[in-house]
């Protein structure tokens, strides 16, 4: 059984203008993220900048958002680190405090080789019972699960289950779909290849746009699994200029903006993450109004 079907939000950590983790805002958007039928939170990702919070913040942000969603939806905790050991320490607090599955992306910056990261993944997943999303985004870690990798994790780690593919490879997507055969759900990193993954069998999207559209987001998923493909397709096409700018700049620059155009205050972001530049802001304010968002 997958972990979760449907759109998956990547979400942001709110801040206080002093850089601390902002708790009560969170509590806030989880709420308005549940409302919005969001499928599962996914909490200390790319978009939650984990790389920046300390790991007291870190186990602190997954075991708030547990407690705070308290199992109306799936909690997925973020857990990846380049240290493997870490990665293991990670988890398996996130596993005490009642995550219902992990998210781990690639080691960076060291750049595991393929064995590397077979075992890599095996000894955390060897570490918890939990249900395991590998997270494949070669682009920010330098570092590329290949299809051949990930088919022998999902034969031989049972507790491996899933992948987030943020490639952007349509045809490793497939190759992974080819090689896995069912034994291991795909989920989109990239919210401009929901309808397309979708396609290849994928059971949804880990997404940035749900931040600001959380139901829509979800039902583009939901029709196609309806089998409602050309209003899905069509939806996800009319997302197309709002998700561009969504990733104008280097995610999650754009998506906190937006939340705080939209009066959601979800404070500053940490260096080395600076403040969106002016002329990306207006192309993001634009295409925020096109898309029926209204702002603050």
């Amino acid at each position: 059984m997958s972990i979760f079907t449907g759109a998956g939000v990547a979400i942001v950590t709110p801040m206080k203008e002093n850089g601390e983790v902002n708790f009560e805002k969170l509590g806030e958007i989880l709420e308005e993220q549940i409302a919005g039928q969001t499928d599962a939170i996914i909490i200390c990702g790319t978009t939650g900048e984990s790389s920046t919070l300390t790991h007291e913040e870190h186990l602190d942000a997954i075991k708030y958002t547990i407690d705070k969603v308290n199992k109306r939806i799936p909690v997925i905790a973020g857990t990846g680190s380049n240290c493997t050991q870490t990665a293991i320490y990670l988890s398996q607090e996130a596993e005490k405090y009642g995550a219902d599955g992990l998210l781990l992306v690639t080691p960076y910056y060291n750049k595991a080789t393929q064995k590397g990261l077979i075992e890599h993944y095996t000894a955390i997943a060897n570490s918890v019972k939990l249900p395991i999303i590998l997270y494949n985004v070669a682009s920010r870690t330098g570092c590329n699960i290949e299809p051949k990798t990930a088919a022998y994790l999902a034969e031989h780690v049972e507790n491996i289950v899933a992948i987030k593919e943020a490639s952007g490879n349509i045809s490793q997507v497939a190759e992974i779909a080819a090689l896995t055969q069912g034994k291991m759900d795909i989920y989109s990193g990239n919210d401009d290849q929901i309808v397309p993954i979708l396609s290849l069998g994928g059971k949804g999207v880990i997404s940035v746009l749900s931040n600001v559209a959380p139901q829509y987001t979800h039902d583009i998923v939901a029709k196609f699994m309806e089998g409602k493909v050309e209003e899905s397709r069509d939806m996800q096409l009319k997302a197309l200029p709002l998700i561009h700018a969504l990733f104008c700049e280097v995610n999650p620059i754009p998506v906190k903006t937006a939340l705080n155009l939209m009066g959601k205050e979800v404070g500053p972001l940490r260096m080395p993450m600076t403040e969106m530049e002016e002329a990306h802001q207006e192309v993001l304010k634009k295409a925020m109004k096109d898309f029926g968002i209204e702002l603050a």
